[in-house]
């Protein structure tokens, strides 16, 4: 579960970015928040909407602040082509905060600073430019 500050920004973020698809979304207006469950379409596919892994997004109507969201960890996707996903990823603005110099694996945040551990699926693609020439940026 992650909690969100903004519902729009951060399915921005997880669906069109990342390509997460929504499952199912739950209103609860006495405890004054909204549960968002995504999951990876391929899960979806397979699975059903009941059986797949999900990412609980939480949202509570009251503001809030939440800081240092590296400290619950990190969410690992996995991805097909980890050059292809950074180079739409950095198109649509999301900086790549650890690039795939290794062609295995990469770091961006969430807009609320979550970090997002992208996974190569299979075997690392083999180092190319200009992904191992990139430094980091910022926290990962």
């Amino acid at each position: 579960m992650i909690r969100i500050s903004d519902v729009d920004e951060s399915l921005d973020f997880f669906c069109n970015k990342l390509g997460l698809v929504e499952v199912s979304r739950k209103e609860n207006s006495a405890g004054r928040f909204t549960l968002i469950f995504l999951a990876a379409p391929r899960d979806v596919e397979r699975a059903g909407q009941t059986r797949a892994p999900m990412v609980e997004l939480t949202y509570n109507w009251d503001p809030e602040e939440y800081t240092g969201g590296r400290n619950f960890g990190h969410l690992a996707y996995q991805v097909d082509n980890i050059y292809e996903v950074c180079q739409r990823l950095m198109d649509l603005g999301t900086t790549i905060n650890r690039p795939p110099r290794d062609g295995r694996m990469a770091f961006v945040r969430s807009p609320d600073k979550v970090s997002v551990e992208l996974l190569q699926t299979g075997e690392p693609l083999p180092a190319r430019e200009p992904w191992v020439s990139m430094p980091n940026t910022g926290e990962w």
